[in-house]
């Protein structure tokens, strides 16, 4: 690719859970667990930067325990895509450029969604399942707020978009090193540390209003 090229190109990276979507995947699970409020108190304490992502994470996914692996289908039918995303991927893509997502949530319910979706990149956590049923263990390495940053910079230097061409969009403690690493951070409807944290917030929950500061609309 010519370097002229790789100038045109913009690399777009949205968190998942109240970015893309209005929902926390994890809270969602935890429902059908009857621990739906617990997970909840500790989601909101995770994404204010009070407690340690990882730590915070497996303690919610020790709830899953027990959960038959058909509560996926029924947890995807519940999750709501935020208005905009279809707009947002279509006007980048149209611009030649790339949407990825990555996601302290689980590839068993982002897999589908970003193939819907049309996206083009996604990360995210894996949930072990034994003989049809949770465990209530991650499977693998934690996706935390340093893989974030990891794959937003392996999805640039991968499709020859300079660091300069990055857009991190999120809402939580966890989005912010990777929203450091970009050349614009925007905090979506997202804690007061984000919020102080990013270049521009949108308190729209309308991700189509990040149009116009990527030049892709007036």
């Amino acid at each position: 690719m010519s370097a002229a090229a790789a100038a045109a190109r913009v690399l777009v990276v949205l968190d998942v859970d109240s970015t893309l979507i209005h929902d926390e995947v994890i809270e969602l699970l935890a429902d059908h667990a009857g621990a739906g409020e617990r997970v909840a108190d500790i989601t909101e304490r995770a994404m204010r930067g009070e407690l340690d992502f990882e730590q915070s994470l497996r303690e919610r996914v020790a709830t899953l325990r027990g959960l038959p692996e058909s509560v996926f289908a029924d947890v995807a039918e519940r999750i709501r895509v935020t208005d905009g995303v279809p707009e947002l991927v279509d006007a980048v893509h149209a611009a030649g450029g790339i949407v990825g997502v990555v996601s302290g949530g689980f590839h068993e319910l982002v897999d589908g969604l970003a193939d819907r979706l049309g996206l083009d990149r996604w990360r995210a956590n894996r949930l072990e399942v034994s003989h049809g049923v949770l465990t209530g263990i991650v499977d693998g390495p934690v996706i935390d707020a340093a893989a974030k940053e990891r794959a937003l910079r392996e999805w640039a230097t991968d499709a020859c978009v300079p660091l300069a061409r990055t857009v991190a969009i999120g809402d939580g403690a966890n989005d912010l090193r990777m929203m450091r690493a970009a050349a614009l951070s925007v905090a979506f409807c997202a804690k007061p540390a984000v919020r102080a944290a990013a270049n521009v917030a949108v308190d729209a929950r309308d991700l189509s209003q990040v149009l116009p500061l990527l030049g892709l609309r007036g």
